[in-house]
């Protein structure tokens, strides 16, 4: 399955406010998995093909110049926990946890998602990194807050940090119920302000990139900013998790964000 080909700067968002920061949020764009993982699929929880999803995640760890052994990711569980990366482990064998951060040359942090919210974050020089898997659980439960102060343990200021929320679902695209409301708000009572009335009578419709990066701000962040990508419109780019269900089920695969640390 290893081939020359490469992942082009075209299959990938970037941000300049990360310039000189090896990073992307990467589409589905790019890989080897066919069917409903087709290509970049790069969930190690997935049931696609094993050596397709290898080939996947070795291109993804080459776009940002990492070892495939050192892209890393977590077991995502929805919560607010946040592991401080000194080394690798084996692929698909992460701790539990939504959010990482390093300091340690020549790691790459990943977040798989098909719809919530990826959060990269990183200081100026890019010597201290973070990501964070942001769905609404998560980010009404403190998983950007808690990156931010793991963050800080490792001596980067809150006003150092520059962060951005990637391609997730949309408030256009993002309707829920009332006890999703209710839920979020017994959380953050500041959440009442990214929920509008929905067409359906009780239904609402959530703002998640608009709500991670007000999070952001609220806990000090110098930048803070969201892509402004909607995962479940734009089918040729993304996984998305609401679109399958809207299709009536079925497997998906999820895409990759990745932040790499950098020497200087």
């Amino acid at each position: 399955m290893m081939t020359d080909d490469a992942i082009t700067d075209a299959q990938v968002l970037r941000n300049p406010v990360f310039a000189g920061t090896r990073h992307g949020f990467f589409t589905r764009q790019g890989g080897v998995s066919t069917g409903p993982y087709a290509s970049l699929n790069c969930s190690t929880r997935s049931a696609d093909d094993p050596a397709a999803l290898q080939e996947n995640r070795r291109r993804v760890a080459r776009y940002v110049g990492v070892r495939p052994d050192h892209l890393l990711g977590l077991t995502q569980v929805h919560g607010d926990r946040t592991i401080t990366v000194t080394g690798p482990w084996a692929i698909g064998q992460g701790p539990e946890g939504d959010g990482m951060v390093t300091d340690r040359p020549g790691l790459a942090l990943g977040v798989i998602t098909a719809d919530c919210a990826p959060v990269l974050f990183s200081n100026a020089q890019g010597t201290v990194v973070g990501a964070a898997h942001a769905g609404w659980r998560g980010a009404c439960g403190g998983i950007v807050e808690s990156v931010v102060a793991a963050m800080g343990a490792l001596g980067c200021a809150a006003g150092d940090i520059r962060a951005e929320v990637g391609p997730c679902i949309a408030r256009d695209s993002y309707e829920v119920g009332p006890d999703m409301r209710d839920a979020a708000l017994a959380h953050d009572g500041a959440a009442a302000a990214f929920f509008t009335p929905a067409a359906r009578p009780g239904h609402f419709m959530f703002d998640l990139p608009g709500y991670c990066v007000m999070r952001l701000r609220r806990c000090g962040v110098g930048q803070a900013g969201a892509l402004g990508v909607d995962t479940l419109h734009d089918e040729a780019r993304f996984f998305s998790h609401r679109r399958r269900t809207l299709a009536g089920g079925g497997v998906i695969g999820h895409q990759i964000s990745v932040i790499a640390c950098r020497t200087i």
